[in-house]
């Protein structure tokens, strides 16, 4: 994939992550039985504030079984877990992590969420 086709595939994963409707993000859950067992990208999403926390997986159910640091932080900032959903992508790449981990730092770099620690620079 060239630089340009990656852009637009990375514009793509976010418009469908950022973009869509808060009420069509899946609710937060005891066992996210619900979620794809698929690998993917999915943001940590606030009804109000925006973009939580991006990240990737080769499973989305067993990403959010486990727990996840994002639902803490978002605890301690008091947000109502109804105010909190998950808006996910699945994405056909894990068999390319190269390329899902430049497709993540695009999407990091062009958003900048508040609970992502790290943000990858521009190689």
């Amino acid at each position: 994939m060239n630089e340009l086709d990656l852009q637009a595939e990375a514009r793509r994963i976010l418009d469908m992550i950022a973009l869509r409707p808060f009420e069509q993000c899946q609710p937060l859950s005891r066992e996210f039985s619900h979620l794809p067992a698929r690998p993917g990208v999915y943001a940590i999403r606030h009804k109000t504030e925006g973009l939580l926390y991006i990240g990737k997986t080769k499973s989305l159910r067993g990403r959010f079984r486990g727990g996840h640091k994002a639902f803490l932080w978002a605890w301690l900032d008091k947000y109502s877990d109804e105010d909190i959903r998950i808006a996910l992508q699945v994405v056909p790449y894990w068999g390319n992590p190269a390329l899902l981990l430049e497709l993540e730092a695009i999407i990091l770099r062009a958003t900048e969420p508040p609970y992502n620690a790290q943000i990858p620079t521009e190689r």
